[in-house]
């Protein structure tokens, strides 16, 4: 039985690649928001315990993750 790799390993390599591509643009996309914020996140979260803020970043990385798979998934 002669099994044909060569789609299985397209596949693979375009899937490694399009997930380095999200994690890149979803990295920089972070630092854009740390850049446009007027103060530190990492302090208003963990110091002053500001749930408001922590919940408006989650949800600001799960649009940008959606945003960001259905680019690459077409």
């Amino acid at each position: 039985m002669d099994i044909n790799w060569a789609p299985f390993a397209k596949a693979l390599v375009a899937s490694v690649v399009y997930s380095l591509i999200g994690i890149v643009m979803f990295a920089i996309s972070f630092f854009v928001i740390k850049l446009v914020t007027p103060f530190s996140i990492r302090k208003e979260i963990e110091e002053d315990q500001n749930t408001a803020l922590a919940i408006m970043i989650g949800s600001v990385i799960l649009g940008l993750s959606i945003i960001i798979a259905a680019a690459i998934g077409g």
